[in-house]
């Protein structure tokens, strides 16, 4: 009976009109008995039978594409009804709390967009930073060539080149300067050389004199004497160390220091005299060639360059003036205190003069490092 009923009810059409809305089926109690029946079937065969089942409608359920997609919930309207054979174009993502449909296609490109635009300012930024690259290393190039060009026409003489003859004698004169203060320099680090390898003699001696003097009863006041000599001598000789090791150390930064500081920004104005009389003549050039539209505007190119090269020509010139103003004052300074107690120094210990000679080095501000300190400790090489 139960597959009779089940067979009429599947076998039964269920008309659907063009909204979707069901029409009238004349047997619908039929159909509602047969479904009860065949609840109370499945209750009875037990979870065994239930899973086949399940897997049965699995297998051989409906088709997608013959389903709905209810937008109302459980107990909607039949106007909610969409069937998903009728959706075509992009899938959708269905939001049930708000009842929105999201284009998923839109969602992908809005972000292939944004990365899109991201990769395409990172390459308009790395192409900015190539063709800036390229502008410098063609200005450097041009820059090159026209100093190269004027530098082998002073050379061979048929270039002319700007000369300031008091502050070339200037620099010519600190050239000299340097060169007679570095042989200054390297004399007084061989004496200081030489002076140390004497007292390091000096203390020696002293100490196999007075182990002598002890162990020669017959010379012990002969050796006790001469031990003393030398120890005397020695510790003359470290405090005559101190003031020219301080002679020494201000020489190197008079000369190595100040002198070549100056002598940087000479060089940074004669490149700049070199430049300017390139650019120079380059508009000397342009000016004898005619004068049509193109050379007029490389004429006045060439002139605003020019005058950039000017300027700094002139700022260097003034700022070479000035320091070789203050190294003058700065040297006169350094060298009379210097020399002084150079003298003072060497004349106090060769006259045996102990006394002035430690008053020698606490006029300049001297202090010696206690015996045993000639290599600092690490917390003074920081």
């Amino acid at each position: 009976m139960t597959d009779s009923i089940m067979s009429k009810a599947a076998t039964m059409e269920i008309p659907i009109n063009s909204n979707g809305d069901t029409g009238t089926l004349p047997e619908d109690d039929s159909l509602e008995q047969a479904a009860k029946l065949q609840w109370s079937l499945d209750e009875k065969v037990g979870s065994s039978r239930g899973n086949r089942d399940l897997q049965q409608v699995m297998v051989s359920g409906p088709n997608l594409n013959e389903t709905s997609i209810v937008s109302g919930g459980y107990g909607g309207t039949a106007e909610g009804i969409i069937p998903t054979s009728s959706i075509k174009g992009p899938a959708v993502r269905y939001n049930a709390e708000f009842n929105k449909r999201i284009p998923v296609q839109a969602l992908g490109s809005n972000m292939h967009h944004s990365s899109s635009s991201s990769s395409g300012m990172a390459e308009e930024a790395t192409r900015g930073v190539a063709v800036e690259k390229i502008e410098n290393m063609k200005k450097w190039g041009l820059n090159t060539y026209k100093c190269t060009k004027q530098m082998i026409s002073e050379r061979f003489g048929r270039g002319s080149r700007t000369v300031d003859l008091e502050l070339e004698a200037q620099i010519e004169v600190l050239r000299d300067t340097k060169r007679k203060y570095e042989n200054v320099l390297r004399l007084a680090r061989a004496l200081t050389n030489h002076f140390y390898n004497m007292v390091q003699t000096q203390h020696a001696l002293g100490d196999t004199f007075a182990d002598l003097s002890q162990k020669s009863p017959e010379l012990r006041d002969e050796f006790g004497y001469n031990a003393e000599t030398q120890k005397l001598l020695c510790k003359n000789g470290e405090t005559l160390l101190g003031a020219v090791n301080f002679f020494v150390s201000s020489i190197n930064t008079l000369v190595n220091k100040t002198m070549e500081d100056t002598l940087m920004t000479i060089k940074m104005y004669e490149n700049a005299r070199l430049e300017f009389d390139a650019y120079r003549s380059d508009l000397e050039e342009l000016s004898l060639g005619p004068r049509d539209a193109v050379a007029m505007a490389r004429i006045d190119a060439a002139q605003q360059t020019y005058q950039v090269q000017k300027d700094k020509y002139e700022r260097l010139r003034s700022d070479v003036i000035i320091k070789l103003k203050f190294l003058e004052e700065n040297k006169v300074k350094v060298m009379h205190k210097q020399l002084l107690l150079f003298h003072n120094a060497i004349s106090a210990y060769f006259a045996g003069n102990q006394q002035q000679l430690e008053q020698t080095l606490k006029q300049f501000n001297i202090k010696l490092r206690p015996p045993g300190a000639d290599k600092p400790s690490w917390l003074e090489e920081q």
